[in-house]
């Protein structure tokens, strides 16, 4: 039996702009995504089966959670409302290991999620789960995958996916992996958003604070109207801000272009923003992805500490925490 243990990181989006819709239906993006430090812990165990051949025939009826020739997926949360089969990412990023890379084997893929990321948050929890799971089986089966391989896997899944692998990559000591230049917390991101150039990450403290409610991601990028926007975000002007720590810079070029539908649409999102602004007064305040989840950055601990005990009682998933 082999187990590890990652840390699965948040994101949020220091800008996002949608440049247009592709062919195949998905969107055109630009924008930056930096990690923070509010993540899940996420335990891949695997139980090698030393009983069964891995070419014997199957005399049984077949297990739905088993795939390839005798790989067994059982996954379980803290969280009772999530799913736990193929509709629960980290699942299908098993799956799609073992059916990848590991046909030959035999046995049970066990995976434990502490989840301390908000749900269908903007955060990219799901992503980070999926992402924690590949690399923990490229450790425990020594596969020696190197990151571009899992990246090009995990897009499959995802198209956060690549990002949090490349976080966790640098931040999970217990990963083994050799070092790669795609390894980093904070990055331009273009394609769909799976195309990554690392940058320098900002370094500043974070009020995080989720209203009780979820948004439907396809439902914002359907509802867009694109040529209806106004402020889009000087993407190569953020990472000058951050690169020389000028957070006027920062500051004018966060940019969502999402918000335009989602806090028309979702009154709770836009009063948790206008609240945060007036009562913490961060240096910026910006909807994370689709949303709901709202955040506020601050250069002072002591300021946005102050503003976290002012918000908390507001919506319960409210976080005070640094980027990383």
């Amino acid at each position: 039996m082999k187990d590890i243990t990652v840390n699965a990181y948040a994101k949020i989006n220091l800008s996002i702009d949608v440049i247009g819709k592709r062919p195949d239906g998905y969107h055109e993006v630009l924008m930056v995504m930096q990690q923070i430090d509010l993540f899940d812990k996420v335990t891949v165990k695997w139980i090698e089966d030393q009983s069964e051949k891995p070419d014997q025939k199957q005399e049984t009826a077949p297990n739905p959670n088993q795939m390839g020739k005798g790989i067994s997926i059982n996954l379980s949360t803290n969280l009772p409302f999530l799913p736990d089969d193929h509709r629960n990412l980290a699942y299908r990023a098993a799956s799609l290991m073992a059916e990848t890379y590991c046909r030959n084997r035999a046995g049970e893929i066990r995976i434990k999620i502490e989840k301390r990321i908000p749900v269908s948050a903007g955060l990219a929890g799901g992503s980070s789960n999926a992402a924690a799971v590949l690399l923990g089986l490229n450790r425990i089966w020594e596969l020696d995958l190197g990151l571009t391989s899992l990246m090009d896997l995990g897009v499959k899944l995802g198209a956060d996916v690549p990002f949090c692998l490349a976080g966790q990559a640098a931040l999970n000591e217990n990963l083994c992996l050799q070092w790669d230049e795609r390894a980093g917390t904070c990055a331009v991101a273009s394609g769909i958003g799976e195309q990554l150039e690392q940058i320098k990450p900002l370094k500043c403290w974070v009020l995080l604070s989720k209203p009780p409610i979820a948004v439907s991601t396809a439902q914002v990028y359907g509802g867009m109207d694109l040529a209806a926007i106004k402020n889009r975000p000087n993407t190569m002007e953020l990472v000058c801000g951050i690169k020389e720590h000028n957070y006027h810079k920062i500051s004018k070029n966060m940019v969502n272009v999402l918000e335009n539908y989602s806090l028309k649409e979702y009154s709770s999102i836009m009063y948790t923003k206008n609240k945060m602004v007036e009562t913490g007064k961060p240096m910026k305040a910006l909807m994370s992805g689709s949303g709901p989840t709202v955040f506020g950055l601050y250069t002072s601990r002591k300021k946005g500490k102050e503003a976290f005990e002012r918000l908390k009682y507001m919506n319960k998933e409210t976080f005070f925490i640094k980027t990383l």
